[in-house]
């Protein structure tokens, strides 16, 4: 019996093991999400764990895999700027700015126009309009006034609109800066949709819930810890299991 005990626990610091890389990337996912608190246009990032069985039968162990992450489709709150140049989107949509990595898809609405009229990002990338193209003004006509459907007029003359665009950034999505998230496949413009649209003198504040955040990290780290405590049992009971096999030979 001591050699189906020895089996047994190794499978159990295997399970223990897997567990715990797990907790980790939850842990670091949630370090994250308290980060950017405070970061406009943020998305909090959500990570779903399955379950990974060896084996079959009474002979299979189940194991928690590494996880997949995933962007939280809640809105954060709009917060009014003033400022002519900060716009937020209302409803499911996406700005996009062309940046060194290729059209990044984001919720950060603090713009400004440079000396030659360009339509830039906070990080200085240009904002883009619904065919993808950067978006040009005149910088002798100040400010534009945009419509809700993002239109941007100068002295009553429409000069451009800003594009806002369906995207799903599936599992496992990379991001680019704070905000920013790198679309997976080429993302399409919003077109014929009343429930979206862009609020001018407003951002769009991130959606992660503090709070909530520290709840989760409180009972990560239990949970880690228990695991660790499980797993040094474990280890504990192995090395009687093989002692008792040594003195039997």
């Amino acid at each position: 019996h001591a050699e189906v005990e020895v089996l047994i626990m190794q499978d159990s610091l295997y399970v223990a093991l897997s567990a715990q890389m797990a907790l980790e990337r939850w842990l670091d996912t949630i370090a994250d999400n308290v980060a950017n608190a405070n970061t406009v246009g943020f998305r909090a990032t959500g990570v779903k764990f399955e379950d990974m069985v060896s084996g079959t039968g009474q002979k299979s162990v189940s194991f928690a895999s590494s996880g997949k992450t995933y962007l939280s489709g809640a809105h954060g709150p709009l917060t009014e700027t003033g400022n002519p140049f900060d716009f937020a989107i209302q409803g499911d949509a996406w700005f996009a700015i062309d940046t060194p990595a290729g059209t990044v898809m984001t919720r950060d609405g603090r713009f400004s126009m440079n000396e030659n009229g360009e339509l830039m990002s906070i990080e200085g990338h240009p904002v883009l309009d619904a065919g993808g193209a950067p978006i040009q003004l005149d910088p002798r006509n100040g400010p534009p006034k945009a419509g809700a459907d993002g239109s941007l007029r100068q002295n009553d003359q429409l000069v451009g609109s800003i594009g806002l665009y369906n995207f799903d950034p599936g599992e496992n999505f990379v991001r680019y800066g704070n905000s920013g998230i790198v679309p997976a496949h080429t993302p399409e413009p919003v077109t014929d949709r009343s429930d979206v649209g862009i609020a001018q003198g407003f951002v769009e504040e991130s959606n992660v819930n503090p709070v909530l955040e520290m709840t989760r990290l409180i009972m990560v780290q239990r949970a880690f810890e228990n695991t660790a405590a499980l797993m040094r049992q474990t280890d504990s009971s192995t090395d009687e299991a093989i002692k008792t096999l040594g003195s039997k030979s």
